[in-house]
Parts: C-alpha cells; sequence; structure tokens
C-alpha cells in the first residue's frame, strides 16, 4: 500500500496554480491585443497568430509532452516546462515586430505543452489513493483553468492599462521562478524505458498549424481557391499521416486502443466545441469593448471580472455536488445550451451598446453554461480509463479543447472579417462582424450539446462520495459518463 503524502494539499496548490498560468497564458494578452496591434504592426486578420502560436504549439505537442513525462519523470518535466516557458515569456516581451511576438508565443506554448501533462501525472499520483479525494482534488484542479482563462484578460487590462503589453509576459519570470522553488512539494516520479514518436509529433503539429493557417489567410485568398484548398487537403494529409503512424509505431504518443475507453470520444467532441465556442466568445468581447465601446484596457479586462468570480463560485462550489447528483451528459448538455444562449444573447449588441445591457448578463449566461460543462466533460473523458492510460486520456482531451480552441478562432476570425470585422473605426461594421462571431460560436457550443445527447451514453450519476474502492483503476472514476 503506497504512502500518503502530507504535502498533498501543497502541492496541490502549485499543481493548481501552474494549471492556471497556463491557461492563463491563452487569455492574457487579449485586452493587450490591440495595443500590440500598433506597436508590432499585426493587421487585424493576422492578430490572432498571437494566441494561435501559443494554443497551436501547446495543443499539438502535449501528447509528447506526455510521452516524455513518463520516459524523463514528471516532476523534471514540469520544471523543464516552465524553464521553457519564462525563455518564451522573455522573448515575447522583448519582441520588436510581429515574427519574433509570433516564435516568443510558440515557444511558450512549447513550455506550457510541458508542464500540463506532467501535471495532471503528479495529481494522480498525490490522490489516486481515494477516488473522495481525487474527486476533490480534479474539481479544485480544473477550475484552475477556466478561472486562469477569464482571469488573464483582467489581469492584463492592468497590466496594459498601468505599465506596457510586455508585461503580460514579464509576469510570467517571477511567477515561474517561485513554482520552480516550489518543485520540492511534488513527488518525485521516476521515469522509464521507451522511444519517442517524434515523427507522430511533427505529423499533428504541423497538419494543425497548416489547418489554422489556411482558415486565417482565407478571407483574402478566398475559400475556393487553389491555395487554401490545397492548404486544407495538405492540413488532412497530414493528419492522416498522424493516425498511420499511431497505428504502426512502436511507442506511439496516442495509442489507438485508448478510444476503447468508454465516453472518451463523446467527452472529446464535447470539450474540443466548448473550446470552439468559449475561446472565441471572450476574444471578440475584448475587441468589442475596446474597438466599439471605446473602453481601455483595464475597463475592458474589469468588464469581464465577474464572469472569473462567477466560474470560480461555480467550478469550486457547486458544479461538482451537480455532477454527483445528477451525472456528467445532463451537465455537459445543459451547459453547452446554456453557453450558446449567452452567445446568442452577445451576438444582439449595438454599436452604441452599454456594458450593463450588452456585456455583463449575457457574459454571466455564458460564465455559467462554461461553469457546468467543463469539468463534467473533463471527468468523463477520464472516468473509464485505466491507471495506465489515465494520464493519455488527460492529455487527449486537453489536447482536444486547444485544438477546438484554435480551429474555432480561426473560422470565427473568418467569419468576422468577412462580415465588417476588420474596418476599424466603422463602428457599425465592426458590430456586425464580431455578431457574426458571436453567431457562429452559439450554433458551434449548440451543436456540441446536440451531440453530447447523442454519442455520450446514459446519463448516470456519478459513484457515491466514498472510500470503499481505493483500487488504482478509480482515477476519475466516480463520474459515470
Amino acid at each position: 500500500m503506497s504512502t500518503v503524502d502530507p504535502r498533498r494539499w501543497w502541492a496541490l496548490a502549485v499543481l493548481a496554480t501552474a494549471q492556471f498560468m497556463v491557461i492563463m497564458d491563452t487569455s492574457i494578452i487579449g485586452v493587450a491585443l490591440p495595443e500590440m496591434q500598433r506597436d508590432l504592426g499585426f493587421s487585424q486578420g493576422d492578430l490572432q497568430w498571437v494566441f494561435n502560436a501559443y494554443v497551436i504549439a501547446f495543443g499539438g505537442l502535449l501528447l509528447l509532452g506526455g510521452r516524455l513525462s513518463d520516459l524523463l519523470g514528471a516532476r523534471k518535466v514540469f520544471a523543464g516546462g516552465w524553464l521553457i516557458l519564462i525563455a518564451g515569456s522573455v522573448v515575447a516581451a522583448a519582441a520588436g515586430d510581429a515574427t519574433t511576438e509570433i516564435v516568443g508565443r510558440a515557444v511558450q506554448g512549447v513550455g506550457g505543452a510541458l508542464i500540463a501533462p506532467a501535471s495532471m501525472t503528479l495529481l494522480m499520483m498525490l490522490f489516486g489513493h481515494s477516488p473522495k479525494e481525487l474527486g476533490k482534488a480534479l474539481a479544485f484542479y480544473g477550475a484552475a483553468a477556466p478561472a486562469g482563462g477569464t482571469a488573464g484578460v483582467f489581469l492584463g487590462g492592468v497590466f496594459t492599462e498601468w505599465a506596457s503589453w510586455p508585461w503580460v509576459f514579464i509576469i510570467y519570470v517571477p511567477i515561474g521562478v517561485a513554482t520552480l522553488l516550489a518543485t520540492g512539494l511534488l513527488p518525485a516520479v521516476p521515469g522509464r524505458r521507451g522511444g519517442v514518436d517524434v515523427l507522430g509529433a511533427t505529423a499533428v503539429t504541423a497538419g494543425l498549424a497548416l489547418a489554422v493557417f489556411a482558415l486565417v489567410r482565407a478571407p483574402e485568398t478566398g475559400w475556393g481557391s487553389t491555395q487554401t484548398v490545397l492548404q486544407l487537403l495538405g492540413a488532412a494529409v497530414l493528419l492522416a499521416l498522424f493516425l498511420v503512424i499511431q497505428r504502426s509505431a512502436r511507442t506511439p504518443l496516442m495509442p489507438l486502443s485508448i478510444w476503447r475507453t468508454p465516453g472518451l470520444g463523446a467527452a472529446n467532441v464535447a470539450m474540443a466545441l466548448l473550446g470552439a465556442a468559449w475561446i472565441p466568445m471572450w476574444y471578440f468581447l475584448n475587441l468589442y469593448l475596446q474597438q466599439v465601446l471605446g473602453y481601455g484596457a483595464f475597463a475592458s479586462g474589469a468588464a469581464l471580472l465577474p464572469m472569473t468570480v462567477l466560474l470560480m463560485i461555480f467550478m469550486t462550489a457547486i458544479t461538482a455536488r451537480l455532477l454527483g447528483r445528477f451525472g456528467a451528459k445532463p451537465l455537459i448538455a445543459g451547459g453547452l445550451l446554456v453557453l450558446a444562449a449567452g452567445l446568442l444573447w452577445l451576438s444582439a449588441a449595438e454599436p452604441t451598446g452599454t456594458f450593463l445591457i450588452d456585456v455583463l448578463p449575457a457574459s454571466l449566461v455564458a460564465a455559467l453554461g462554461m461553469s457546468l460543462a467543463y469539468i463534467p466533460a473533463m471527468m468523463a473523458a477520464m472516468s473509464g480509463a485505466p491507471q495506465e492510460q489515465a494520464g493519455l486520456a488527460s492529455g487527449i482531451v486537453n489536447t482536444t479543447y486547444q485544438v477546438g480552441s484554435a480551429l474555432g478562432l480561426a473560422a470565427l476570425t473568418a467569419l468576422a472579417t468577412s462580415q465588417g470585422a476588420g474596418r476599424l473605426g466603422d463602428l457599425p461594421a465592426l458590430t456586425e462582424g464580431f455578431a457574426s462571431a458571436f453567431t457562429g460560436a452559439a450554433v458551434i457550443a449548440l451543436a456540441g450539446a446536440l451531440l453530447t445527447l447523442v454519442l455520450m451514453r446514459g446519463g448516470g450519476r456519478s459513484a457515491p462520495e466514498t472510500e470503499q474502492d481505493s483500487s488504482p483503476n478509480t482515477h476519475g472514476a466516480s463520474v459515470k459518463a
């Protein structure tokens, strides 16, 4: 019987902080984007690469990060990820042009891709002895992700308004150093022998990057142009090649047998569409607040602070209880429906709108939907996985969320640009473009709800929060999809 680590809750605080910071890195730049656009010369359409460079590297390399965590030891990979994230943050903060900025953001994404799966492996080691404690730890850890994403919007406003946009990256240096100093609280996980599927990692990352690039450039080159068609075909070929490699590789990043895990496929579909709806929402909501309503960086960030508060309250205190009573399927489907309602409300915003009428109530409804769906989808994806594949299941569901975010943002940016979102200074055109993006995100969320109802088997309630069964196979098993 394994010894319970007496410092496990302090260690959880370190892991949750890391998760908070890694996900915040996808959103803290949101409010700073207009300033970065002016200083670095980004076009309105290419501005999203400040976000997507991070997300593509992060999502595309998560599975590789999980594999390296297994081979080298989770604590070593966790620390190495932070060193890379700090280096990328320095490059992004010092960037004097758009290309350097994108490179810095991609390096940050590589660091995040090492930190996230290592964190989950460490969490499982710390709390896998007890389903009850594991459920609490996953709820706390899971809440750190959307809370970090939304809090980044507020903090980005603080730094941009009172200092300058490079500070949204500089902040990662002292926090990264403090986290590295706290790694002594984490368990030392031994590595094991094995190979690394570099070819598979290259294929999946290149395929995702090419798909996003094609979607970003399509409004300019034309959706039916030879260039766009060839790029999308190339992306499809690379992703298909990744699957072929996984079938034949001796040590694949993603053994295809993992997809026999009950609930994994449906939960990943839900997570991909959740990311594809949620991330574009805050991206365009930031632009609406600043470019249409005329908010400054700090005011724009503060305007979205109520979302952070609601997310934290629901995800840490309420969602887990609802999950125990109703099970994952109703919460995922219901949460996506509520998110769609909030997005449709945002799509009715006017060029002369106000925060209290056009933004606050709709954003709170959307945040409620996110808080209901995120943790149930995460736990449903992991609930049926055996111990030796729990980390892989977690890596897959995190990857699909990030990939969904990148592809959703690329597609909805193309839609918004085609509807007028590229006409800076033309408030009616900007509003119409942003409204079309909100509508598109609502359609995505609605599709996610319907697919969850169709694909996810049963509505099962979670198992009672007892410690009667503390076998290794109960990682996340308190939720039945």
